[in-house]
């Protein structure tokens, strides 16, 4: 069986939100921006969102994980999602959606 692509899991979770009328915007890694940031920002029923899209069994860097709680700290709502079910799991788990 063919192992997902991460790309591929990435287009749905962005197609969904769009979808349903989120703002979301896809971060591209560079030189000029910070190391770590979640794929995908996005604004869901006026609160911060922050996706870092893995495929299964894809891990998280160190950076990645104090991303995520230095946003969630913030007040804001960040996790790791692999697929669209865990965005809505997660969106639901936060009481976004």
């Amino acid at each position: 069986m063919a192992q997902v692509k991460e790309k591929q899991i990435e287009n749905k979770i962005k197609k969904w939100l769009e979808g349903n009328g989120y703002w979301w915007m896809k971060v591209h890694g560079d030189m000029f921006q910070k190391s770590g940031v979640p794929d995908i920002l996005a604004c869901v029923n006026g609160k911060f969102v922050g996706i870092e899209v893995k495929r299964p069994g894809g891990r998280l860097s160190e950076l990645q994980k104090y991303n995520i709680e230095r946003i969630q700290a913030a007040g804001g709502v960040a996790f790791v999602a692999t697929s669209v079910d865990e965005v809505r799991t997660n969106l639901d788990h936060f009481r976004v959606i």
